[in-house]
Order: C-alpha cells, then structure tokens, then sequence
C-alpha cells in the first residue's frame, strides 16, 4: 500500500519533517475493525453461496469473476487486523518488514485485481448483450480461466517492487510501513512517481472501456421497444399472454441495467475519487526538488492533498464490503439463491438440489429473455 506521506520543509533548515493527517488514527481504526467483521463474514459467506452455484453450473464466466474477486477482497481483509493495530499505535509498525511488504501488497491486489475483474465482468456483459449467439457458442468456462490468470499474473507482477524493497521508515522512535519516504534522493522519489502515475493511466484506461462499455450497454437495451403479441387473436390465453411477456421484458431489462449500474458505481464510489487525488498527492508528499516533478505548493495545499487522501483511502477499503451487495442486487439468481437459503436455514439445510435446479434454469432463462429483446423484428417496433 503505497501510502507515501506528506512532508514540509522546515522554515529553520532544510530537513524535511513528516506532515501528518491526525484524524486518520480514528479514521482508520474505525472504518477498517467494520470492513474486517463485514467483509470477512460476508465474502465468506459469497464463497458459500458461488460454491452452490457451481455444482449447479450457473452463472458460468461472471461466477469465475465473482470468485475470483470474492478472494482478492478477502486477502484484503485478513490483513486489516495488522493495519488496525497501526493506526492504533498512531502510525508504529512493530511487525516485521516482510508483514508490511506482505499486506501492503494485500491491499494493492485488491485494489487493482478489483478493479481489472470488474472490467472484465463489464466486457463480457457487453459481449453476451450486443453478441449473444457468439457469446453462448463459446467456452465461457474456458475463457474466464484465462483471463483470470492473466490478471492475478498482472497485479501480483506489479507488487514485486513492493516485496523485493524495504517496506519499513524509521521516522524518529518510530517505524512507518510505506510512509515516511522524505529522506529519499530525487532519483528514488522519481521512480516512485513514475509508478504511481503509471498506476493511474492503468486505472483510466480501464475507467474508460467500463464507461464505454456500460453505456453501450444500456442504449442496446433501452433503445429496444417491448415485444407485443398480436391483439387480431381475441382469444383469453393471447390476452393473458399479452399482459405477462412485456412485464417480463421489462424484468429482464431492469435486472441488466441495474448490474450496469452496480459495476459503475463501485467504480465512481470506490476508486474514482483515489485517482483523482493520487497524482497531485504524489508529487505533494514527495517533495521532488528540482526537474521533473518539482511543484512549488504551500503547505496548506499539501496539507488539504493529504487529508483528502485519507478519506479516499477510506471510500477504496469500502469495495471489499460493496462487491457481495453488488452481486446481490445485480444478479437475480444470486439473490433468489440468498433469499431461499435464509429462508431454509431455519430448517438446517443448505445447498437443496430443487433449489440449485431453479436458479440453473434462471440462469439459462436469462440470456434467452436478453436475445429476444434485443432481436425482435423490426415490424414489431413499428406497432
């Protein structure tokens, strides 16, 4: 967890001392001991849940994704109770140096594997939406496999800077676990800037493909007209059956927009405002003298960079209690799945075979209701 601090140049010389946000030892401590009990239990409990949904074969890719990122969020979450007792101590870390790199390493994987499983989730919503006879041709299984891996290679790639250097300042009678990195040279601070700053390209590259692809998406689906049976027959079952499918239609349409909306709001809550921040904050806290990455800001500004980056710690840690209620809400058969589990818990069972039957054939049912809304004839439209 990159979390270089705020320095200031002392007036009487030229040491640079380290700039503290007092109000993030509260903060911290607080936010963090609820996401720890939250999310342990909660991601947990998703586990549980994904673990059913596979001996039923449901949800296929997006519960390769879900499960993946259900353990990215939890490494994160067991290392809360190291980063708890830090704040506790007011910035002191008193474990060894290997179980800084370790969870600050922690955090940088969800963070990012995040944010990358989110992207793909995006893209293949995209693909099943505006391809769907492609999309169920393929061998999704294989496909999330694959891109899986690629993303757990990529983001744990990208901690072995933090694993194969010291993670650990001594500040004064205390040690700071990546913090205090005002006695560095220039060309280290600029190595560190140069990564953080390509960090957050990574991080609007795939902001903006999720944007794109979310907004495609919801035009495909808003653009398309409800289905309507022929009204000539006069019969009751073509009444009936006229008054049932447009009301599906519409189910279907709102159980998509709303995942559309979910992944994006993770995005604009969670991390959205932390890349904001993270460039001016970087070259505020690092305090390069001269050439590139030199700024010339006063204290207060430093100072106010530093607060808000505190707060958008807080708002990126909130992903790993948000992601289960994203696939809650998201996902019909997640949901329908939950609410039948509670509702049978009381009767000691668990994982029923009825039960993973049902959510199967939603599954399959799903994405018939999407291609038929999305093909309908044109003359219908016309209606």
């Amino acid at each position: 967890m990159e979390k270089l601090h705020h320095m200031a140049v002392n007036s009487t010389d030229c040491t640079q001392t380290f700039l503290d946000s007092e109000f993030r030892y509260v903060l911290f401590s607080v936010t963090y001991s609820i996401f720890f009990v939250v999310g342990f239990f909660a991601n947990l409990y998703v586990l549980f849940v994904l673990r059913c949904l596979r001996e039923a074969k449901a949800m296929g890719e997006i519960r390769i994704y879900m499960y993946n990122l259900t353990i990215a969020d939890l490494l994160f979450v067991c290392a809360l109770p190291f980063w708890i007792g830090y704040y506790k101590r007011e910035g002191d870390w008193v474990f060894k140096n290997f179980m800084c790199q370790l969870t600050g390493s922690f955090f940088f994987i969800n963070t990012y594997g995040t944010i990358l499983f989110l992207g793909a989730i995006s893209l293949n919503r995209y693909w099943a939406v505006t391809r769907p006879l492609d999309a169920a041709s393929s061998d999704h299984r294989r496909r999330g496999i694959i891109v899986c891996i690629i993303i757990w290679a990529f983001t744990i790639s990208l901690t072995i800077p933090n694993m194969t250097s010291p993670g650990t300042n001594s500040d004064g009678h205390i040690t700071r676990c990546f913090e205090g990195y005002h006695n560095e040279t220039d060309y280290q601070k600029k190595k560190v800037a140069v990564m953080h700053f390509l960090i957050i390209g990574m991080f609007f590259v795939v902001f903006f493909l999720v944007v794109v692809c979310n907004f495609l998406i919801a035009l495909a689906l808003l653009s398309q007209s409800i289905p309507q049976s022929e009204f000539c027959s006069g019969t009751i079952r073509t009444m009936t059956s006229t008054y049932k499918r447009p009301k599906k239609a519409r189910g279907v349409k709102r159980r998509a927009l709303q995942m559309l909306l979910a992944v994006v709001g993770v995005f604009v809550l969670c991390f959205l405002p932390h890349h904001i921040v993270q460039g001016p904050w970087v070259l505020a806290v690092l305090q390069i003298k001269e050439g590139w990455g030199h700024v010339n800001w006063g204290q207060d500004t430093r100072q106010a960079l530093n607060d808000a980056h505190q707060i958008t710690l807080v708002l990126m840690g909130l992903n790993c209690i948000l992601d289960p209620v994203v696939y809650f809400f998201a996902t019909k058969r997640f949901r329908r799945f939950i609410m039948k589990h509670i509702r049978k818990l009381s009767k000691g069972e668990a994982c029923t075979q009825s039960g993973n039957t049902q959510i199967s054939m939603d599954d399959r049912n799903q994405s018939q209701k999407l291609q038929s809304i999305l093909q309908q004839p044109n003359e219908e439209r016309t209606q």
